[in-house]
């Protein structure tokens, strides 16, 4: 399973990334968590943020590879277990050759970026860092092999 996280920002700090590599390296070498940053639009004082919203959206919409599952992670989405997580991605992998993951900007993602989605994911009502996120989804994807590999790491 091939799954890649498109995420407006930048390069995280060296800790983010450090606790995301380590569950890269956890995971088998037929199951692969990558992240593609997409750049965030300039902000401009005065401006409205929709154009900055439009800008980024077009950029994840541009890296999207065809024929992947696109889900959003927003806070309207569905909050799964970490269980019907593993579920989804027993059943993604049956069907698809890539699970593409969209994190907006600080300012949310694009409507049409929502609407390209096949799922929407929520991991909470709170609102999380981009760069925090980053490594719960690393952390979860693993956590979920594990479910579905009876892996000793839930214990």
């Amino acid at each position: 399973m091939n799954i890649e996280l498109l995420a407006a920002g930048t390069k995280p700090p060296a800790w983010i990334a450090t606790g995301i590599s380590e569950y890269q390296k956890r995971l088998p070498r037929d199951w692969s968590f990558d992240i593609k940053e997409i750049p965030v639009s300039t902000r401009r004082k005065g401006e409205p943020v929709t154009r900055q919203i439009k800008e980024e959206g077009d950029r994840m919409l541009a890296a999207i590879t065809p024929a992947s599952l696109v889900v959003t992670m927003d806070r309207g989405g569905k909050n799964w277990s970490t269980e019907e997580l593993a579920q989804n991605l027993d059943r993604w992998q049956l069907d698809y050759s890539k699970v593409q993951i969209l994190i907006g900007g600080p300012d949310g993602l694009a409507n049409d970026c929502l609407k390209a989605a096949s799922e929407s994911w929520s991991l909470s009502k709170l609102t999380f860092p981009h760069f925090i996120v980053r490594i719960l989804l690393a952390e979860q994807i693993y956590r979920a092999w594990s479910v579905l590999n009876n892996h000793p790491y839930l214990k």
